[in-house]
């Protein structure tokens, strides 16, 4: 009998999603935002870079800009409209102190009882490679979580009027090939496809496919394949980790 995948917390209000790119939280988790939203509940965009070296026909100057605004209007899509920029480079984002320092500084300013962020681990399952900014950002934000509490870590984040929050209770992986938790997607699935399709440059050049039959395929065969662990209802799946 397949395991069955454990509804994800429901009792806190505020949450801070912390990825590399624009489209990374759309393509891992967007239906399960626009469920949390509608549930009235705050939700927080940080993103390390503008995604400026993703497009190889635009230069860096031109692409960051332009995928900004198909992030604030993507995350729109699903009730966002806090969407922070942390200007890290593109492809070269370095896991380290630095990296966490400015996540831990947003956990502190945001103050969030849950913390999203896309896999960090090495494959996507298997042998499908994952990015070096995933990786990065992924195991920055898993330990950010625990900085921001500790005073003593980065103090200099206090003497800015940042006081330490260990509030965050739970960083959930979106994208991992190990899943624990769920979210029905069932109402927020439509609105995940739009707010896919919202990054329509990057899309474009990334396949010949027809944008939104692109954007619908994918999303509605990831959330049809976790059906299947999670009582047949389409679902985002997450491997939670709790605090």
């Amino acid at each position: 009998m397949t395991e069955q995948l454990k509804p994800m917390p429901e009792d806190w209000q505020r949450a801070l999603a912390v990825v590399a790119h624009p489209d990374d939280l759309e393509y891992g988790c967007a239906a399960a935002v626009a469920h949390w939203t509608d549930g009235g509940r705050e939700i927080t965009y940080l993103l390390a870079t503008r995604g400026e070296a993703g497009i190889d026909t635009l230069d860096p100057e031109r692409c960051g800009p332009l995928r900004e605004r198909e992030q604030r209007a993507s995350a729109a899509v699903v009730g966002v409209s806090r969407v922070e920029f942390l200007d890290h480079r593109d492809g070269v984002i370095e896991y380290g102190v630095a990296l966490r320092r400015d996540i831990a500084a947003a956990v502190r300013r945001h103050r969030p009882e849950l913390v999203i962020t896309l896999n960090h681990r090495d494959t996507w399952g298997g042998v499908a490679w994952n990015t070096p900014d995933h990786r990065a950002v992924g195991r920055a934000t898993l330990d950010a979580a625990g900085d921001a509490g500790n005073r003593w870590i980065f103090p200099e984040l206090a003497e800015q009027g940042l006081e330490p929050w260990d509030g965050v209770r739970w960083v959930a992986v979106a994208g991992s090939s190990t899943p624990t938790h769920a979210v029905d997607a069932t109402d927020g699935l439509e609105r995940s496809v739009r707010s896919l399709l919202a990054h329509r440059t990057y899309i474009e050049v990334l396949t010949d496919e027809e944008p939104e039959t692109y954007c619908r395929t994918f999303l509605t065969g990831a959330a049809r394949a976790a059906s299947e662990r999670f009582g047949g209802r389409p679902a985002v799946t997450f491997e939670l980790f709790a605090r």
